[in-house]
């Protein structure tokens, strides 16, 4: 038996000391897979941008952006949810959770807070494109937005959107972005019950330069953290090269068992064939160092999900592993860190596009990933991986 299948035996001994609220039922004997968004449906052209997070009932919470008129990234697109109560063998009615009329309400981040309340982040803008807030072309109004939410019923009801760009975005950042995927709740060491939001977002380029701020070296990577149960928000570190080489976009995070905090994240620089991925010592606030390729994690440009489980020395990556097309949802497994990841289990072999990790329970991961048979988003589904089948 390999190492993870016997630890994986021993988790649900030590289910109680790992879980600090209740466990939702038991996934149905069998269950091993559902579709919580199916493109086409529930009057949306598409669904995209999954996320999942698990509530404190032990309910799971899934989230998409359902994309009203057509599949592309901007125009009426509203951040929907469902909940599942059985670990994710079947969902409950589609539910809007924050809209912005005929214009963008996206990028869903969840996170279950020290208090027990779930807190959603999404970003808004209006009725222009990414090239365009990338330019500078777009309004106050019409670019970037960040909002926080809050749910008090594990996902089942949540407060208005309230806006708080001012406490999370500088003055010369354009296009922002946070996640997609899951926020992290610390829970180790001196930061524990800390919130800490992955995101990204382009800056203008400097005074006198030719460049118009589209180019693919002015994205970089920053997080957001939050010490009050996501009521008051800081900016920690930022990382905003222009060399060419690394441009850390759509950024994973998860904490390793020492309160050390692991990010993962899309590069548009020219080594994009690669992920890259940093590391920070306090909380977020600070990177060890900056972003750098990571040689042993490949793929074509796409966002990816990391999670640290609940066997301390495992920890998984989710995305397409094909190199030129999104194509192949592969799990890769690091036994160190982060420092090297191998393959690991082959999700689904067809199209595959983004995906989010969640402990679904003490012995399960949860994957919500986007796939289809023509193309990679006709639908969203979840998949329930016991953490010895992993490899």
């Amino acid at each position: 038996m390999s190492p993870i299948r016997r630890f994986g035996a021993t988790l649900l001994a030590v289910a109680t000391v790992w879980l600090p609220f209740a466990p939702a039922a038991a996934a149905a004997p069998g269950c091993t897979s559902s579709v919580p968004f199916t493109s086409g449906t529930e009057g949306y052209d598409t669904f995209r941008i999954p996320a999942v997070v698990r509530a404190a009932n032990g309910a799971l919470v899934a989230f998409a952006e359902g994309r009203r008129d057509s599949a592309g990234d901007s125009g009426a697109i509203q951040t929907v949810s469902r909940t599942s109560r059985d670990g994710g063998c079947t969902w409950g009615p589609l539910a809007v959770v924050t809209a912005n009329g005929d214009a963008t309400a996206g990028n869903p981040t969840p996170v279950l807070a020290r208090d027990g309340e779930l807190v959603l982040l999404t970003v808004h803008n209006g009725l222009v494109s990414e090239r365009q807030i990338m330019s500078g072309q777009a309004s106050d109004q019409d670019t970037r937005r960040v909002f926080v939410q809050r749910s008090k019923d594990n996902g089942r009801t949540w407060t208005a959107a309230r806006d708080i760009t001012a406490d999370t975005k500088l003055p010369g950042w354009r296009w922002y972005a946070t996640g997609p995927g899951h926020a992290t709740l610390l829970r180790h060491g001196p930061h524990a019950g800390r919130i800490v939001v992955p995101a990204n977002h382009s800056s203008a380029p400097p005074a006198g330069s030719p460049d118009v701020g589209t180019e693919a070296k002015y994205y970089g990577g920053h997080d957001l953290y939050s010490d009050d149960n996501g009521r008051t928000w800081h900016i920690g570190f930022t990382d905003d090269r222009t060399d060419g080489v690394i441009a850390a976009n759509e950024t994973s995070m998860t904490e390793l068992p020492d309160g050390t905090l692991y990010f993962s994240s899309r590069n548009q620089g020219s080594a994009a064939e690669h992920r890259v991925d940093a590391y920070s010592a306090d909380g977020g606030r600070t990177l060890v160092r900056p972003y750098q390729v990571q040689p042993t994690l490949s793929g074509t440009k796409v966002e990816g999900s990391v999670l640290q489980t609940t066997i301390p020395w495992l920890m998984l990556y989710s995305g397409p592993a094909d190199p030129a097309t999104r194509a192949v949802m592969r799990l890769r497994l690091s036994t160190d860190r982060g420092h090297t990841w191998r393959a690991g289990r082959t999700v689904a072999a067809g199209p595959a596009g983004y995906s989010d990790l969640v402990q679904a329970d003490p012995g399960t991961a949860g994957l919500l990933y986007e796939t289809g048979k023509s193309g990679p988003y006709e639908t969203v589904v979840f998949q329930r991986i016991p953490l010895g089948q992993t490899g």
